[in-house]
């Protein structure tokens, strides 16, 4: 059976990308697993790549490229891809994102420390529970996928070794990261990319960097991060950022993944 290698944000070939692809750049500078590579002299090609840090050789690593496409996708090796789905709603572009992506990250600069999940938030209004269903199937069956254990459609690719991918995940470490998470969200009409970023900032410090409206929180994990939605490139593509406050006494079962694992369990 085939194992997921790569996870690939496919960004096209434009001004708006190059930036987008910079600006991530300069944000990741402190984490040790990020990696950038030149292209071609068009910047054809140019990518960001993480790669986990724990176990030596898990998969799939993260990697955002210029690519020649028409419109953002993720691309999951070459056998499925997410495009943008539902429409570009103005009135939820205008009123959610209030930040400048470059602006978040001369905020947040030299706060961040890692990557604990990269995801998309499919609208369920444009994704009928067949789709869902085949996408979610196909993942499973090439990597380590995990149920969100409170029962939401939010399961999490973790990054394995090829033999956790047959057996499952039973070690539990900081460093198997990024993850990537699935969402069926009931709320949005257009599809949206999340980054979830590990910081050495407090509650109190994200809450008075990014106040309200700038900044939010969601239900039952305001103890855990600040949302940033950030101003997209794209048309009919949401773009948001959850930066985690710094964690007093880790590493929490949420970071080595064992929450996910013993309680959520595997989906085959």
């Amino acid at each position: 059976m085939d194992r997921l290698s790569e996870i690939t944000f496919l960004l096209p070939n434009s001004a708006g990308s190059h930036s987008f692809l910079d600006v991530l750049h300069s944000m990741f500078a402190d984490v040790a697993y990020a990696d950038f590579t030149v292209g071609a002299a068009d910047r054809l090609g140019d990518r960001l790549t993480l790669t986990p840090p724990q176990p030596v050789d898990a998969r799939p690593v993260t990697i955002f490229q210029l690519a020649d496409v028409r419109a953002p996708e993720v691309a999951f090796d070459a056998r499925h891809s997410i495009g943008v789905r539902g429409g570009a709603d103005a009135s939820e572009a205008s009123t959610s994102a209030l930040v400048e992506m470059a602006d978040l990250a001369r905020r947040i600069a030299g706060h961040v420390r890692r990557v604990d999940h990269t995801g998309v938030n499919v609208p369920a209004c444009a994704t009928s529970p067949e789709q869902w269903r085949d996408l979610t199937t196909a993942l499973a069956s090439t990597s380590t996928m995990y149920r969100y254990p409170t029962g939401e459609d939010w399961p999490f690719v973790l990054p394995s070794a090829s033999d956790e991918f047959l057996s499952g995940i039973s070690d539990f470490v900081v460093g198997r990261e990024p993850r990537f998470e699935l969402v069926y969200d009931q709320w949005v009409t257009r599809t949206q990319w999340q980054f979830a970023l590990w910081t050495d900032l407090t509650r109190a410090e994200l809450e008075q960097m990014f106040p309200e409206p700038e900044g939010m929180t969601f239900p039952d994990l305001e103890e855990v991060f600040r949302v940033v939605p950030v101003v997209s490139p794209w048309p009919g593509l949401g773009i948001r950022f959850d930066l985690c406050y710094r964690i007093e006494n880790g590493p929490s079962d949420w970071e080595t993944g064992e929450w996910l694992v013993a309680e959520g369990g595997r989906i085959r």
